[in-house]
């Protein structure tokens, strides 16, 4: 997954100016437009700083002081999803991939056996065709998947917050319980899509690849934060949407890759897409199994997932030459991936309205509360609200003057932004 783990955040895309000393000038009008639309590369709105609102079942609404009423949700949530364990194994499960039946990275590249004459010979004309086809494969596609692949390279982090979630965690790093051997399964499959792509990477001759390893450094040691590690609920849905938004990314990249006539690079990123799609049924079914167990629990974390202000996966990373928020490289990588049309607004508020859709929210009734009610109300309308701001930050970017910004990845070429 281009990312993994779960939330729905929001960036302020800016306009890193093309100039020799890299001083930043940002449109106020272009900055919010970025403000309004990412999932998958930015964030929505935040809540008042530094409060964190609890999450909640119809059958813990109680008179309990909040501590207490909180502590009690977050622990009925645990039993929900480990009662899930025998559920998990017939249904989730059989979505990973035998390894003996699974594609490897080596299978879309050169094959690099040693040997001379004509292995060598064969392994060189491989490189040259591959060089080929990348050579025609534009600066802001490159970005865009650059950044792909160093999201894709921080699994260790994404694992790690796996493992944080109660009732989903491999409490041994062995357990034999299904929740536990599907994390090490999808861990296990994630772990080939940054290999193929920094392969892939590599042997294009396109990239500053010392850069690109260097970002790749400083999101591992920068690590993510999440709204709420512990909740298996936060974590389920922050999945579902995750892997659904890096399946649009991937599968939008494997179109322009083939439309400037890579054919390597789109079969590439075919194969990880398809791969985002398995993993994005296995936790829009799980989601949708909780939702059926505990809809009011389940439409308030959906709610607060969407509301919070929860860190996307890839947000700190930085090649050691970038600024803080709206200057930040993942602000501008975003804006690039807008403007390129591999991961948009209106991406985003599909996004948002398929979940609505699939998890059937609107039709929830019986066991919501009052926050509940309130939580379903908001999220049906979600969609619509963010279509109509996408709608009013293109009118605006289309009267400011584009941007340009360096990317230390490409041997800082300027990308037009978004």
């Amino acid at each position: 997954m281009a990312s993994s783990g779960l939330a729905v955040a929001a960036t302020a895309s800016s306009a890193w100016l093309c100039c020799p000393n890299h001083h930043i000038h940002t449109s106020s009008s272009r900055s919010r437009k970025h403000l309004l639309l990412h999932g998958l590369y930015g964030s929505a709105p935040a809540r008042t700083r530094g409060r964190r609102p609890p999450v909640w079942t119809a059958a813990a609404a109680t008179a309990a002081a909040p501590a207490d009423t909180a502590a009690s949700a977050r622990r009925e949530q645990v039993e929900i999803a480990r009662s899930l364990n025998a559920w998990v194994e017939e249904n989730m499960l059989p979505l990973l991939t035998p390894v003996d039946s699974a594609w490897q990275p080596h299978d879309f590249l050169p094959c690099s056996a040693a040997g001379g004459g004509e292995a060598l010979a064969a392994f060189t004309e491989g490189v040259a065709e591959l060089r080929a086809g990348a050579a025609g494969v534009p600066d802001e596609v490159l970005v865009c998947l650059v950044g792909n692949m160093v999201t894709e390279e921080a699994l260790p982090t994404y694992q790690s917050m796996g493992n944080r979630a109660e009732g989903l965690a491999d409490g041994t790093g062995v357990s034999p319980l299904p929740w536990a051997r599907w994390l090490r399964g999808w861990t296990a499959e994630e772990n080939r899509h940054g290999d193929l792509l920094n392969r892939y990477l590599y042997l294009s001759g396109r990239v500053d690849m010392r850069q690109v390893e260097a970002t790749v450094h400083r999101l591992l040691r920068n690590g993510m934060e999440m709204l709420a590690p512990a909740s298996p609920y936060h974590g389920l849905i922050y999945g579902a949407f995750q892997e659904r938004a890096t399946f649009i990314s991937h599968g939008h990249t494997a179109r322009l890759a083939g439309q400037h006539g890579d054919r390597a690079l789109a079969k590439i990123c075919g194969v990880i897409a398809a791969d985002e799609r398995r993993h994005e049924a296995g936790y829009t079914m799980a989601s949708g199994r909780l939702f059926e167990l505990d809809p009011d629990g389940m439409a308030r974390a959906l709610a607060d997932v969407m509301r919070g202000k929860v860190t996307m996966p890839g947000q700190l990373m930085s090649d050691g030459r970038d600024g803080d928020g709206e200057h930040s490289l993942f602000a501008r990588f975003s804006a690039v991936a807008e403007r390129a049309g591999v991961y948009t607004a209106r991406d985003y508020g599909d996004l948002v309205e398929h979940f609505v859709r699939r998890w059937r929210v609107a039709e929830l009734a019986a066991g919501l509360s009052g926050e509940g009610r309130r939580a379903q109300e908001y999220l049906c309308g979600l969609a619509p609200k963010i279509r109509r701001m996408e709608e009013l930050a293109h009118r605006r970017a289309a009267r400011i003057e584009p941007a340009m910004a360096r990317f230390s990845w490409i041997f800082d070429r300027p990308v037009m932004l978004g």
